[in-house]
């Protein structure tokens, strides 16, 4: 009897040390992240673009600190197309969030704390409806910042965009 115990806390202990050695071979070191410079010039140097593509660059902003350590997620696909708080159209592909105390219109900037990599989104709803985040952010921003596809919620800073 007292064999059979040895054997299988042998075994359990085994297990579990080689299953935690393999995470930790696959874990990968974070490097800095490339910013890049958009090349897009403004008509009106007061009104701030954004470009339609997912590379983006803060120089020049005017940014106050918001939130660290903010829990953000994504909207689900069966949102697309459906209202938002401000009355339009929601659209999985644009770079918007929903936040539950700050101003329709008002842009952010939303940087993954774990890679540093960054998206600016307007707020057009209300949500998210779970006590735990702080914001909902559309697919394709999540996307663009996330460190791991699969995921469905990150740690984030934000800050909002003085204009």
């Amino acid at each position: 009897m007292r064999n059979k115990k040895i054997i299988l806390f042998a075994t359990i202990a085994f297990t579990l040390i080689s299953g935690f050695t393999y995470v930790i071979s696959q874990t990968k070191p974070t490097t800095d992240p490339k910013i890049t410079q958009d090349t897009l010039k403004n008509a009106r140097p007061n009104i701030i673009a954004l470009p339609i593509d997912s590379v983006f660059t803060d120089k020049g902003l005017k940014l106050r600190p918001y939130k660290k350590n903010a829990h953000a997620s994504y909207y689900a696909d069966r949102f697309n197309g459906k209202r938002t708080a401000n009355g339009s159209r929601f659209n999985n592909n644009s770079y918007t969030a929903a936040h539950k105390k700050l101003p329709f219109g008002t842009r952010v900037k939303v940087t993954n704390e774990a890679n540093g990599k960054f998206v600016i989104v307007k707020i057009t709803d209300r949500g998210p409806f779970v006590k735990t985040r702080e914001i909902d952010l559309s697919k394709r921003a999540f996307m663009d910042i996330t460190k791991n596809k699969g995921a469905g919620a990150m740690k984030v800073t934000i800050e909002t965009i003085v204009e």
